[in-house]
């Protein structure tokens, strides 16, 4: 399968939140405890605003995920450090497109003067804690308890990897 890898574009704007909104429903990735309005998109494309930002289709078309990197803090003595975030549509996990995006948000990051990306993660998100260790992400944090969704409280691990 052939991955192309683009900026988000307003027009992306429906298969973003489709995603999103399903990891919002059936997962602790992202940290909503009900769907977001598709407005919320006009939010991410805010905070990215001047960051890389990824999306990755099949070569029939297919939208299969997309990530950004933002500030991780808007003070200018933090301008080299970002935050990561990043989502595929169900059933394209474990092929392979995570870390295409990863390494695309990275190398357009570095080439920015980003030396630090960061990834806040729920500790009940087993999955993205493996694929952020695999990919030279170490834990550098972890807020106890801080997290309530669905009824479960859960931690934020904060993970870092520098470039």
């Amino acid at each position: 399968m052939k991955i192309t890898l683009s900026p988000i574009g307003k027009d992306d704007r429906t298969e973003v939140m489709e995603i999103f909104n399903y990891y919002v429903e059936n997962s602790f990735a992202a940290y909503p405890d009900r769907r977001i309005p598709n407005e919320f998109f006009d939010k991410l494309l805010q905070m990215s605003r001047g960051y890389p930002t990824v999306t990755s289709k099949t070569d029939e078309g297919v939208f299969t995920g997309f990530g950004l990197l933002r500030p991780y803090n808007p003070m200018p003595a933090f301008f080299r450090t970002a935050e990561i975030t990043y989502f595929l549509k169900p059933g394209y996990t474990g092929r392979g497109i995570g870390k295409l995006l990863l390494e695309y948000l990275l190398e357009k990051g570095k080439r920015q003067g980003i030396n630090v990306v960061l990834a806040n993660i729920s500790s009940l998100n087993e999955g993205s804690i493996r694929f952020h260790l695999k990919n030279g992400f170490s834990e550098c944090g972890r807020f106890r308890e801080v997290g309530q969704k669905n009824g479960r409280t859960f931690d934020v691990l904060y993970f870092q990897k520098l470039l």
